[in-house]
């Protein structure tokens, strides 16, 4: 699997590790770039004493809105190949959509219980070709 299939495509499997792997560097990479964004343009994201959040322009709010869409975009297509590895249609997503008890059984189906052994309706054991 490419990385531009890893990080982009709704299609395939991925295994525990490749999934923490993942969202780890994902995570890294987003929070590096929205911190260059806030240092490039003054923002703190902090209020004043009056209450009043510092705008950081359109342009910095339009590069932030990129990032927030990529790192969501992955996140979903990850976790959608996370669910197919445990033989799961990537519908199964939408459980994050429910307060608490999804966000927990998506932490647990996808992060800590074993995919599928050998190949299953969404592709290659992805352990066999590790």
């Amino acid at each position: 699997m490419t990385m531009q299939e890893l990080l982009f495509s709704f299609t395939g499997r991925v295994n525990r590790a490749k999934f923490w792997l993942t969202l780890l560097a994902v995570d890294i990479a987003a929070t590096v770039l929205l911190s260059i964004v806030q240092v490039a343009t003054g923002s703190t994201f902090v209020p004043d004493a009056e209450g009043n959040m510092p705008s950081p322009g359109l342009g910095a709010g339009v590069i932030v809105l990129i990032i927030l869409i990529a790192w969501m975009w992955i996140g979903l297509a990850i976790g959608v190949k996370r669910f197919h590895d445990r033989n799961k249609s990537g519908w199964w997503i939408l459980i994050n959509l429910v307060p608490v008890i999804g966000g927990l059984w998506y932490l647990i189906e996808c992060g800590f219980l074993k995919g599928t052994t050998g190949p299953n309706q969404y592709g290659p054991d992805p352990l066999a070709s590790a």
